[in-house]
């Protein structure tokens, strides 16, 4: 059995429709999927990144590209009234639903994503996000340090991974980024003889370019 580390913030739209369409995609594949979430926002701010709703042509494009994929694949979506949003409360309610150490599990994920990605609601209103947490029903205080500290914890084993974005797939210590990786995502869990040679460490081994100034 090959496990899986599936890492995200409901923030992301490509993770949310990346969720739906992972038991698809891994079908016929014995494995096992720990659901990790990771402070976005934290990756960008490490390498000096903006996120796609901070640029605004590609903001616009995103969501244009997103609700098209949501209908192409069957997914339910609907874009939150408000986008970028504080996603901390949810991340750490998420969080607090596991028990110490743990992560969560994928109906308490996809309850998130769903508090996000379906109805159009504000996803950072707090009255929300409230009747959220009673659902959820969590085993710890979501605002507590223990799991603000997990979170912190998350996010900063994610950028010693070599994370940059979300959502992003963990096997076997190769990182596979974005939604369009899970045709190769697929592929080396199936064990396709490519990832065994050289192109996997060839192509991603530093060369020499011209560099902006």
């Amino acid at each position: 059995m090959k496990r899986l580390v599936f890492w995200f913030d409901p923030i992301s739209p490509f993770a949310y429709l990346a969720f739906h369409r992972l038991p698809q995609v891994l079908e016929g594949c014995s494995h096992a999927v720990e659901y990790r979430p990771v402070l976005f926002a934290g990756l960008l701010q490490h390498w000096g990144h903006k996120g796609p709703a901070e640029i605004e042509p590609k903001r616009a494009w995103t969501f244009r590209q997103v609700q098209w994929l949501a209908q192409h694949h069957g997914i339910p979506m609907q874009t939150p009234a408000m986008h970028p949003f504080n996603p901390l409360p949810l991340l750490r309610l998420a969080l607090a639903c596991a028990p110490r150490g743990g992560t969560p599990n994928r109906q308490v994920v996809e309850a998130v994503f769903a508090h996000v990605w379906l109805g159009g609601g504000d996803a950072a209103d707090a009255g929300r996000i409230a009747e959220l947490g009673r659902s959820l029903a969590p085993l710890r205080d979501p605002a507590g340090e223990e799991v603000k500290q997990e979170l912190r914890a998350h996010t900063d084993a994610a950028i010693v991974h070599g994370l940059f974005g979300v959502p992003s797939f963990e096997l076997d210590g190769r990182v596979f980024w974005g939604l369009d990786s899970l045709d190769m995502l697929r592929s080396a869990m199936r064990g396709d003889p490519w990832f065994d040679g050289p192109a996997w460490g060839l192509e991603g081994a530093p060369r020499e370019g011209v560099k902006r100034r």
